[in-house]
């Protein structure tokens, strides 16, 4: 299994790859001579060593996503009886550039579930679609990401307190907004670059099915939309699709509900929208995020809530500071 926490292609001297896993979830196999891998993201693959024992193998890790400052990562596959140090006599593979994306979304594309044994099957209709836009923004000189034109400002006081003990003065109780305005061009830089902070949550029903198109656009600079690989903790989502442009009631009917694979990562490519799909049926509070921890930093990601009724005990230290902190540091665990 390959989990990394940048974005790179693995590239394996002479040896086909059989892709059959992605996020702990079995994949219709298929073979590939490289893997994209984007931060958060895993996969397992089969590996034949059926090549020459006497020679080593270079195995080649470029760049993905953004223009590298530093050549590949190199590593050898040694067949045992060949000594570790002795090098390949070809040279080391070549990966896609950095902005191939046509190369990332045909490998994307490939990607299937296995069958329903082991997941289950997606839910036919949603009861809720959030629909995220992701810009670069300026809050007061500096660079930010905003969804939605809202760039989330973690609180101090941690969420699943807070809700649990309805102490509605730790976080911002306002709605986040559930999408963007028609009109939005997002072939263009934004007009108005400003954003706004906030941390509100989204508040789903629980056992709800709930959509979410994750909308990119350009950034800042003329010309340049980057991007990136989202991450959702606490559940595993179907990904139903990617498109091109601005997601559309048309572009339902390209949504795969018949194998979309199982997963707890997604990319948004550049210009385009990325379509998931979930069941709110893990209590707790959970953060929707840009695996690209900068970006996180810089505002990139959302919260969801659900079912926090059904949290039998929280550990005091998940209450620990902010407002919860001084409220309830009592005992082991609170009910």
């Amino acid at each position: 299994m390959a989990k990394l926490f940048m974005s790179c292609c693995f590239c394996l001297q002479n040896h086909t790859m059989k892709v059959v896993e992605a996020d702990g979830n079995y994949l219709q196999p298929f073979e590939t001579n490289d893997l994209d891998i984007y931060s958060g993201e895993s996969y397992s693959v089969l590996l034949k060593t059926n090549q020459d024992s006497s020679q080593n193998y270079w195995i080649s890790l470029g760049v993905r996503g953004r223009e590298p400052q530093t050549p590949p990562a190199l590593t050898l596959l040694n067949y045992r009886t060949t000594s570790a140090s002795r090098l390949p006599l070809s040279p080391p593979p070549v990966t896609p550039r950095w902005d191939d994306y046509a190369h990332s979304k045909a490998f994307s594309n490939k990607i299937k579930a296995l069958d329903h044994k082991s997941i289950p099957k997606p839910s036919p209709t949603y009861h809720r679609r959030i629909v995220l836009l992701n810009t670069q923004n300026k809050m007061n000189g500096y660079t930010k990401w905003s969804i939605n034109n809202v760039s989330l400002s973690l609180p101090a006081t941690p969420y699943l307190g807070s809700i649990r003990f309805g102490l509605q003065n730790a976080f911002d109780q306002t709605k986040p907004p559930e999408g963007f305005p028609g009109h939005y061009d997002i072939m263009k830089p934004p007009v108005n670059s400003n954003t706004t902070t906030g941390n509100g949550v989204y508040m789903l029903g629980y056992y709800s099915t709930v959509d979410v198109i994750l909308q990119n656009a350009n950034a800042l600079k003329e010309n340049v939309s980057e991007i990136h690989p989202w991450h959702l903790h606490g559940h595993d989502f179907w990904l139903l699709g990617y498109g091109e442009g601005k997601f559309t009631k048309s572009d339902e009917k390209k949504l795969n509900l018949k194998n979309p694979p199982y997963r707890n990562t997604a990319v948004i490519f550049p210009y385009g929208w990325t379509a998931l799909r979930f069941v709110a049926d893990n209590p707790g509070v959970w953060a929707f995020h840009c695996h690209i921890e900068p970006h996180l930093h810089m505002g990139m990601g959302v919260v969801f809530a659900e079912g926090v009724q059904h949290v039998a005990k929280i550990p005091k230290e998940a209450v620990s500071c902010g407002v919860t902190g001084k409220k309830f540091m009592t005992g082991s665990h609170l009910g």
